[in-house]
């Protein structure tokens, strides 16, 4: 009959539509691949243009860059190596003898007139600032004429707040004389009135107290690794 549709004719139409489906897809993703293509190839163009125009500087800003890193680290090696040999202090024999080894790019300014800090040693690097002058010092060495119990129970209430820690400890060269490490909040308590955060060593010395200490935790490595292993005394 004129304007029917057999079953045969819609199926071929159908089968028709589905292979143009399946025709489809590859052409969709070969054109997805294509403008990715272009995509990487301009960027690639774009990055090869940059390096070319751009070369000397480019070079040049490394070039910098590493130089840079190798004097940083060819001053600090410098630096460190300055510091030998150590210099050595020997403080007045009625107080112990004390030796201070530090290192040669310091100065060092000391006071042995006061009766009630027989010995009081200031160290520095370069210079030694004047005592009104607020900074902080390198190393500060003192014999306290107060006994070693007296004036570790003034960190009684820091050691108990838990703002300074406190452990035994004995100089490498003087084992036999156990004394104290305190950290943290314990430059109120020198004498000259300083405050801050630190690390002090306290040690009997007869009738004395021997103190040393650093008046900024920047000062640790020197402390650790020059002036504590060498120090000494006679108890």
């Amino acid at each position: 009959m004129p304007g029917s549709v057999t079953m045969s004719s819609m199926k071929r139409i159908m089968g028709e539509q589905g292979e143009m489906n399946v025709l489809l897809i590859p052409v969709v993703l070969l054109a997805i691949l294509v403008i990715s293509a272009g995509g990487f190839a301009f960027w690639a163009y774009g990055g090869r243009e940059n390096y070319k125009n751009n070369a000397d500087t480019l070079v040049t800003a490394a070039v910098a860059t590493n130089t840079k890193q190798v004097q940083t680290q060819d001053a600090a090696q410098y630096a460190e190596a300055a510091k030998s040999p150590l210099t050595v202090y020997t403080g007045p024999d009625a107080y112990g003898g004390v030796k201070v080894s530090y290192p040669k790019t310091w100065s060092a300014y000391v006071d042995t007139t006061n009766d009630s800090q027989p010995l009081d040693a200031y160290f520095h690097s370069g210079y030694v600032p004047s005592t009104e002058s607020g900074e902080t010092y390198n190393l500060r060495v003192q014999v306290n004429s107060q006994s070693y119990n007296t004036i570790l129970s003034q960190y009684s209430g820091q050691i108990q707040s838990g703002t300074v820690t406190a452990a035994p400890y004995s100089l490498p060269k003087v084992p036999s004389v156990v004394g104290t490490i305190l950290s943290g909040q314990v430059l109120q308590q020198t004498t000259d009135g300083g405050t801050g955060t630190g690390t002090i060593v306290l040690l009997p010395l007869r009738s004395t107290t021997l103190e040393i200490w650093t008046e900024s935790n920047d000062y640790l490595p020197d402390f650790d690794t020059y002036i504590l292993p060498n120090l000494s005394f006679s108890p």
